[in-house]
């Protein structure tokens, strides 16, 4: 019997036990099914969190100013003046590895206008080298630049929400906004981001779609600020990773604690965001997520080649008529085996092609129904193959050996 034949017999002997063959298939369809979802969710989840952490920099620490009630501000004004220009000159003397610095101010904004709309929107002091450390692109006009901020120029740059919201299709490059009282030139038009989530693992993350970007001297010069807060916002330190690693920001981030901790008189009117970490953890957890959720998967492969095992033992008995018959014509023990095994493995393998149809379908409806992004991967699909085939081998060795020990 040449594989050929056994594979044809194979596919004869399912299709006459039709319902014996389909029930046999059923945990490798959904353990095939269950391990593509879950690796497809799991793939997507990590391609999230790979962009999240990218609008925040993989080369940047960022350290923000606290929030704080009036009473507690208060208490901490005694000891720490909060972040300032102070800890940019710090940080570039006493910390290795730094390249740049760009700070932050956010502007208490009560009323944006222009002469065709109204609009809610994020305003930003910042400096030339937000756009680099913070990777904003320009789609129209140009950003700020450095003689904006030495003559407190009273210029912006919109993000492409705010364009929209202030002229709809009008021209913006040009155009006059009002932010509270000062009136404001727009010279440049942002890229959007695309980012609809507004945070990660408990960090908010700023879009530049809704964002107005204003010269950092303006925002310190000519827009209100309460003497409480903080004189910067946000400081976005950028520590480039020659290795690859990521350990850069992370060595880094350990130094930059330590000396704001000292700057400030040990008042916790900051914190840091060290996005390498945020990376790291989001993938351990992801690690995580993805052995627990194959170890249920591979529960329900073993369910199923017991399965399979089970109808091919009671396959056994059901043809002892047809073994002696084959034996007596000349067949080997060898020849029954390799039918019993062909048998289980293309069961095995029709039961893990439906899985990966069922997978396919299953990532995509959790993608519209519950708006999680999904990523189906070939290598799943490969994985996933590849166990169903050695599910249907090892399932069709124990039925196999009996039907060929028969008398």
């Amino acid at each position: 019997m040449t594989p050929r034949d056994a594979l044809l017999t194979s596919l004869g002997n399912l299709a006459a036990h039709k319902l014996r063959s389909g029930l046999a298939m059923l945990g490798v369809v959904f353990g095939v099914g269950t391990v593509i979802a879950m690796l497809s969710i799991g793939a997507g989840a990590e391609r999230e969190a790979m962009a999240m952490i990218e609008r925040l920099g993989v080369d940047n620490i960022l350290v923000r100013a606290r929030r704080y009630e009036r009473e507690q501000l208060e208490e901490i004004r005694r000891s720490s003046v909060g972040i300032s220009q102070r800890d940019i000159r710090a940080l570039e003397q006493a910390v290795p590895g730094v390249a740049a610095i760009a700070p932050k101010i956010a502007v208490d904004a009560w009323a944006i206008r222009s002469p065709h709309g109204k609009a809610d929107a994020s305003v930003f002091g910042v400096t030339p080298r937000h756009a680099e450390l913070s990777d904003l692109r320009v789609r129209e006009g140009r950003f700020l630049d450095a003689l904006d901020v030495r003559e407190h120029a009273q210029v912006c740059a919109i993000g492409p929400e705010v364009e929209k919201r202030l002229f709809g299709w009008r021209r913006a490059l040009g155009g006059e906004i009002k932010v509270n009282d000062i009136w404001l030139t727009v010279v440049g038009i942002l890229e959007g981001t695309g980012g609809e989530v507004d945070s990660f693992q408990g960090v908010s993350l700023a879009s530049s779609d809704d964002a107005i970007y204003v010269p950092l001297s303006t925002a310190q010069r000519k827009f209100d600020r309460s003497p409480l807060e903080s004189p910067l916002t946000e400081l976005v330190v950028r520590v480039p990773d020659p290795s690859g690693t990521g350990q850069a920001s992370l060595v880094a981030a350990r130094s930059i604690r330590r000396l704001l901790a000292n700057l400030h008189g040990g008042a916790e009117d900051y914190e840091l965001v060290v996005p390498q970490a945020l990376l790291e953890q989001s993938r351990a957890t992801q690690r995580l997520f993805n052995l627990v959720m194959g170890s249920m998967a591979g529960i329900s492969l073993l369910v199923g080649g017991i399965g399979i095992m089970n109808i091919m033992l009671a396959s056994v008995m059901e043809r002892t008529r047809e073994i002696g018959v084959r034996r007596a014509l000349g067949a080997r023990k060898v020849h029954i085996r390799m039918q019993f095994v062909t048998e289980s493995f293309t069961i095995s393998v029709l039961g893990g092609v439906a899985g990966i149809l069922l997978g396919v379908v299953l990532s995509s409806g959790i993608a519209i129904w519950a708006g999680w992004p999904t990523a189906v991967s070939p290598l799943a699909i490969v994985a996933s193959t590849l166990v169903a085939m050695v599910v249907g081998v090892a399932s069709g060795l124990w039925p196999a050996i009996q039907a060929s020990e028969l008398d």
